[in-house]
């Protein structure tokens, strides 16, 4: 055989290998959505993987709506409830960059009147470490869930309520912790949380189909909300994404957050000593060490580091994770809150890491 030929068979076996490849690890990601997303005619998700910035994987599964039967792509735009967190966390340390506030100022140096705020800390409300009462376990918020609350009014709600514990006794996940933040963003920067996110985030990472959610405006491929039912499926509850807030408000897309990922990564919106603060594990006040940063849980995959974020809001379910070492980030989006997609998320990550330390 010339030179030339067996150069050629070469190149053929390591692309047809590779492709191989590719064939069985996409059917294998398949098989692990299709066991909670099998029912295309249900509402449905749209699921991401990208390795290096670049997509390894991309495909949408069910209905976007289902009163007009439209199905989903990869495009549409979901509501993302608690994945907003991490956006709050890095307009804070924004904030901090620009010299305009310390993670360790005291609550009290910008809400004069929050009781214990000498003692409560930005950290504090970061790492859900506050003790705060958190605002979900109250059961007067079926009374303002469909008001329009302004940053001011939810923290009245909240903020005279007995405290949980004592500020970094323990570490216990807390919402209001995260509208206390969005309303210091807002006295702090002297913008709306939606414009300072808008300008600041998704404006610089170049996220173009990311927003501040609203039922009054027409958002361009908006996925329509559904919960389940015994008698099949009924259209989300309305409420006042004023409620939420900072803590669980923004809505995007599969797409909007393999760049926002990748704006961390790069440096575009934080230096690397101010992304360090977000990503780092942080201590109680007896010396436990425990597993969120600012804004992420910071856990692992088979002994592998990941950060990892969930999102819940009615009619929607969000799951992402991301590991470092090999920049693989796995993104879930779904348009039910029947559907979640964090146990997937997290196992086509799994299979992801391993099909890469092959």
């Amino acid at each position: 055989m010339t030179t030339q030929k067996l150069l050629t068979a070469l190149l053929f076996l390591l692309f047809f290998s590779g492709n191989s490849h590719a064939q069985t690890y996409e059917k294998k990601i398949d098989s692990l959505i299709l066991s909670g997303f099998g029912n295309q005619n249900e509402p449905g998700g749209a699921f991401l993987v990208s390795k290096n910035g670049k997509t390894m994987y991309r495909k949408a599964f069910g209905k976007a709506n289902l009163e007009l039967d439209v199905n989903m792509t990869p495009d549409h735009v979901f509501q993302i409830g608690s994945m907003t967190k991490q956006f709050t966390a890095v307009a804070v340390l924004i904030l901090e960059q620009q010299g305009k506030l310390n993670v360790n100022d005291p609550l009290s140096k910008y809400i004069k009147d929050y009781p214990s705020g000498d003692k409560i800390t930005i950290h504090h409300l970061l790492t859900h470490t506050s003790g705060i009462k958190d605002f979900t376990k109250m059961k007067a918020l079926s009374t303002i869930a469909q008001k329009e609350m302004k940053p001011e009014m939810m923290v009245d709600f909240f903020k005279n309520e007995p405290v949980d514990f004592a500020p970094g006794e323990k570490f216990e996940y807390n919402n209001s912790g995260y509208v206390v933040l969005g309303h210091i963003i807002e006295l702090v920067s002297g913008q709306t949380y939606e414009d300072f996110i808008k300008k600041n985030i998704f404006e610089k990472a170049g996220m173009s189909h990311s927003y501040y959610a609203t039922d009054r405006q027409l958002i361009p491929k908006r996925a329509y909300g559904y919960h389940q039912k015994e008698h099949g499926f009924v259209n989300k509850t309305v409420i006042s994404f004023s409620v939420p807030f900072s803590s669980g408000s923004l809505m995007s897309t599969v797409d909007d957050l393999v760049k926002w990922q990748q704006a961390l990564n790069q440096n575009i919106l934080l230096n690397t000593s101010e992304t360090k603060k977000a990503f780092q594990k942080y201590k109680l006040n007896s010396g436990e060490e425990f597993t969120y940063g600012y804004g992420w849980h910071l856990k692992d995959i088979n002994g592998t580091p990941d950060r990892e974020h969930g999102g819940s809001i009615f009619g929607f379910k969000s799951m992402g994770v991301y590991i470092p070492s090999e920049d693989i980030y796995v993104i879930g989006l779904s348009n039910c809150d029947c559907h979640s997609p964090t146990e997937i998320t997290r196992n086509i990550a799994k299979l992801t890491l391993q099909s890469v330390k092959k």
